[in-house]
């Protein structure tokens, strides 16, 4: 017997939503080599893409070159496949992405050795300054399996998650609502992250194609080279990145362009950072707090106010083990592994840790976040992270390790300086000191190279 929800289903099956924002075939969407990229330019590329590509389910999109990456991006989703998107472009990360995806191939824009079974290079994408306006633009599915994005494996696995072309316009749709607030309708953005993230899908990959906003096709890397990307695009000028890629900028002493706004994200901006990051580039620094699994759902200045504020049509309700959220762009409430307090009538709320991060050692709490937090604000340490080993010692304790960057403090001052701020049953046993952390491309650790890591300096 069909239900009201099976009806909704097929309404939203049927209904097409576009594939980018076009008020004029002349809008710029990108910025590559020098060159003005137009609406009518991408739409050509993408059909000269699409025309490429192979019968499949899905593709592993490798594209490193924004742009080109945007290209096949939508490209894969008008040939009705879906965009795999591993936690790396490490050939494992990949291998593995493709065994659990039986029949997909993989898109690259440069040559890779060793390359991946069905593996295609796309061709150069010449532009056309005489490109003819498209006779129809794009449209999809609604309810088309546009994305499956990898969780970054920090808390064990990475997992797969399944986003929709609806769940990706509505979550855009909250996104540019808080950025126009602050910069504007019209801006350009510089990203430090990939755009397989999928903080770079949305901040640099979706913004351009459902916004008015142009992007650059990079992804600078060195301060010198983030200060030139920025410098070769009009202003008002957004700047996508990290707290690690931000700390580097902020250490390197280099000048910026004048910038709108920084957008921060994957892991939690201190205070400290954010005010030398707006003193030093003279522009608000703004994070948006989100997941995987959610997309971005909430934002916050810490500068102002360390608070996070919600936004519209998103509701957090706390439980003992987590908090469940409704938003615009879920199809059912999910449950967050985060600790949250609201305030202000449930529009706002502070982050309290997340559930796997709690510890209870002698009938006493602590969380793995704010033991980092006070790790990370000992002077002289420039890169930390304390977590919790698998592995019960003799009379059952999980103990508490961490890993520790600080060329010039030896590490009975650091446990020291811990032992100042934290109950004793929490310090970290081991601390080791490392010349550097293996953070991936958008800063996070993940638990299985951390405790690799661990390992290899304790046989070392």
């Amino acid at each position: 017997m069909a239900t009201a929800y099976d009806a909704f289903q097929r309404d939203q099956a049927e209904r097409l939503l576009p594939l980018m924002r076009v008020s004029d075939p002349r809008r710029v969407i990108a910025m590559r080599d020098g060159d003005e990229i137009t609406a009518a330019q991408f739409v050509a590329h993408v059909e000269q893409v699409t025309a490429l590509l192979p019968d499949a389910p899905a593709a592993v999109n490798l594209c490193e070159d924004r742009y080109v990456f945007l290209v096949a991006f939508c490209a894969i989703a008008l040939r009705g496949q879906t965009n795999l998107l591993p936690p790396s472009r490490a050939p494992h990360a990949v291998e593995e992405v493709m065994v659990t995806h039986p029949g997909c191939h993989v898109v690259g824009d440069r040559m890779l050795d060793p390359a991946p079974h069905h593996y295609c290079v796309l061709p150069m994408l010449a532009v056309d300054a005489q490109v003819p306006v498209p006779a129809k633009w794009p449209f999809l599915s609604a309810l088309q399996s546009v994305v499956v994005g990898y969780t970054s494996g920090s808390t064990g696995t990475p997992r797969p998650n399944v986003k929709t072309w609806c769940s990706l316009h509505a979550s855009t749709a909250g996104n540019l609502r808080m950025l126009h607030q602050m910069v504007g309708d019209c801006f350009s953005v510089v990203a430090t992250v990939p755009p397989q993230h999928i903080y770079g899908i949305e901040m640099s990959v979706l913004l351009p194609l459902l916004g008015d906003v142009r992007v650059h096709s990079g992804r600078p890397f060195f301060p010198a080279d983030i200060a030139t990307a920025l410098a070769r695009m009009p202003e008002p000028r957004v700047l996508v990145t990290t707290p690690v890629h931000l700390r580097t900028l902020v250490e390197s002493g280099v000048s910026l362009p004048p910038l709108a706004a920084m957008l921060s994200a994957t892991a939690p901006m201190s205070c400290e950072l954010a005010t030398q990051a707006e003193q030093r580039f003279d522009a608000p620094l703004l994070e948006v707090f989100g997941s995987t699994e959610t997309c971005a759902f909430a934002s916050r200045r810490v500068t102002v106010d360390s608070h996070w504020s919600l936004y519209r049509g998103v509701h957090l309700y706390p439980q003992p083990d987590g908090t469940q959220i409704e938003a615009p762009q879920l199809d059912t409430p999910a449950v967050l592994a985060d600790i949250v307090t609201l305030h202000n009538e449930g529009r706002c709320f502070e982050l309290r840790g997340r559930h796997a991060d709690l510890l209870e050692i002698a009938g006493k709490r602590a969380s793995l976040g704010d033991l980092t937090h006070r790790l990370l604000a000992i002077p002289g340490v420039k890169d930390g992270v304390v977590f919790q080993l698998d592995d019960p010692d003799p009379i059952g304790v999980r103990r508490i390790a961490a890993l520790v960057v600080a060329p010039a403090l030896e590490e009975y001052f650091i446990l020291d300086a811990l032992r100042a701020s934290i109950d004793p049953v929490f310090l970290p046993r081991p601390l080791r000191l490392v010349d550097h952390l293996p953070r991936n491309e958008t800063g996070k650790l993940s638990r299985a190279d951390l405790l690799d890591l661990l390992i290899r300096h304790a046989s070392a």
